[in-house]
């Protein structure tokens, strides 16, 4: 390949980075290939001048954006009512802001690891500071971050209870960095002028299975510790309903009695269950709760005859003067039909339940219909339940995970996510949508209980372990008994501290570069003046 120059061999290089990393997730879910997605993009990059690394790079993230959230456009023609080219355009822009942390990674390590033997330590860090960017920039959108590819590897995600999901991204670009050193070495190339030694290739390759192995043994110490105290632990039997409506049906007036209906009667038929909470998903009731008193009344005769604590979502508002302010709301119903509390969903979709800059942007609508901007509810509230407290995720928050230690720190047992994934069609987002829920329980080491109103629906073991799941796109109920423990993790207690760090160290290598930089130029200044 010609050096300082893109040639097609780089462009194809960087495009088959992007698939792997796609691959690496639901639904295709090959998920051993992130182990090494990166590493044709990583040769690629060798040797090339900054702003073609940064092509490169963004190259990759478009590839893997691209065919990663390419529902976006389905949600958005279907029910935002946009045409086939503006929902394409947004999905584009969308694609390219992601991108753009996977190009500047691809300029910042060749910069921050000067040397092969600094890329095992300072990439990774570089990687999972750029995610934890990522994670609050503009609100965020930390979708699918790599660690999320390993959700069926319940060994290496224990770790997560101590780093969270970047523990699992570091690690995941350390095996990326370990064997690109190892090519590069067995090739004979050189990365930024530098030759790595067959000295510094089996200490790499070394590392790389000693951290491994120790998370792993890790993993698994904790998943019996974990087992053991739920053995001593309390429990409690729980179902989850899911209605299967479909989203065009949900807000038509026609439809609002047999959705409600549909919902009465599939939790009806859990009675002979005896289950002591029945989950309905995200605003599965299509009206005002207690505001309706129709269509109320039809619930709570229902809730009284399956003599259940119910949590049911519903859309709410509050009254201030002559203006009301919506919410996205999750009421918690005793068996006989008193209102327990409620819960209303603090992170909101952007686009889909307010509109941003709205004075700037007054052409663009939101995609949920029915009521106005919904308004942001308080983080961290729980809901009591008879012995337990319940932490409530709406959608969206689920893939936050300061919300759910937030909830789990204010004494949260038990973590339920409800959630509407009709939005996305027949397609990867729901199954990438459950992916990243095992990680909420994996972090707290909480049951996760999750009810989607199309699917995916399903239980969570606090050590990440898929119980029990529906289908997409199918009537289903689901009953189980699950451990409500009280421990508090690592992560729980101290957050994303290790991503912090990993921002720290990065931070601390860019400014010593930048000293080093300085430093030449005034020595060859000086020479000049000699």
């Amino acid at each position: 390949m010609q050096k300082n120059k893109i040639t097609r061999i780089h462009v194809f290089l960087a495009a088959v980075s992007g698939i792997m990393l796609t691959a690496s997730f639901p639904r295709t879910g090959l998920f051993w290939l992130a182990w090494f997605s990166l590493l044709p993009l990583l040769y690629a990059l060798k040797n090339l001048p900054g702003n073609e690394r940064f092509r490169l790079g963004l190259l990759t993230g478009l590839v893997h954006y691209l065919t990663l959230i390419y529902w976006l456009v389905h949600t958005m023609r279907t029910y935002g009512y946009l045409p086939l080219y503006l929902s394409v355009i947004i999905l584009l822009l969308l694609s390219f802001y992601l991108a753009l942390y996977i190009a500047v990674f691809s300029v910042a390590a060749p910069i921050l690891c000067s040397k092969p033997r600094t890329l095992l330590f300072i990439g990774p860090f570089l990687w999972v500071a750029l995610e934890y960017v990522r994670s609050f920039l503009f609100s965020g959108f930390p979708w699918e971050l790599l660690g999320y590819s390993q959700y069926p590897w319940l060994s290496i995600i224990q770790i997560s209870d101590i780093a969270g999901v970047y523990g699992v991204s570091f690690l995941i670009l350390f095996s990326n960095m370990a064997f690109f050193i190892t090519i590069l070495h067995f090739s004979k190339k050189k990365w930024q002028n530098g030759t790595v030694s067959k000295k510094l290739a089996a200490a790499s390759i070394f590392s790389l299975v000693l951290i491994i192995a120790l998370s792993f043994f890790y993993g698994k110490w904790r998943i019996t510790s974990v087992n053991k105290m739920i053995s001593e632990s309390a429990s409690s039997r729980i179902a989850i309903v899911q209605g299967n409506i479909e989203q065009s049906e949900k807000w038509d007036d026609k439809f609002r009695r047999s959705t409600t209906e549909k919902y009465i009667d599939l939790s009806m038929k859990l009675s002979s269950d005896k289950p002591e909470l029945v989950v309905w998903p995200e605003t599965a009731t299509p009206f005002y709760f207690f505001y309706d008193p129709v269509l109320s009344q039809m619930v709570l005769d229902g809730i009284q005859e399956t003599d259940a604590y119910f949590l049911i979502g519903s859309p709410s508002f509050v009254r201030k003067g002559r203006v009301a302010e919506y919410y996205n709301s999750a009421y918690l119903i005793s068996p006989d039909g008193i209102p327990f509390g409620k819960y209303d969903k603090a992170h909101l979709v952007p686009f889909g339940e307010y509109v941003p800059l709205r004075r700037w942007l007054p052409f663009i609508g939101k995609i949920v219909a029915g009521v106005g901007d919904f308004m942001p509810g308080p983080k961290g509230n729980v809901l009591e339940w008879k012995d337990a407290h319940l932490g409530v995720l709406i959608c969206y928050e689920m893939i936050f995970p300061e919300l759910s230690r937030a909830m789990v720190k204010n004494n949260a047992s038990l973590l339920l996510n409800i959630t509407n994934d009709a939005w996305y069609g027949v397609s990867s987002a729901p199954y990438q949508h459950f992916s990243m829920a095992v990680f909420r329980a994996v972090e707290n080491k909480r049951t996760l209980i999750r009810s989607a109103n199309t699917g995916i629906s399903g239980f969570i073991h606090p050590t990440g372990r898929i119980m029990a799941k529906t289908g997409i796109f199918q009537d289903a109920t689901l009953t189980k008994t699950v451990p409500v423990l009280k421990e508090i993790s690592f992560y729980t207690r101290y957050g994303d501290i290790f991503a912090l760090l990993c921002s720290i160290v990065c931070a601390i290598t860019l400014l010593s570069q930048i000293k080093k930089s300085a430093i030449n130029k005034n020595s060859k200044k000086k020479l000049m003046v000699l």
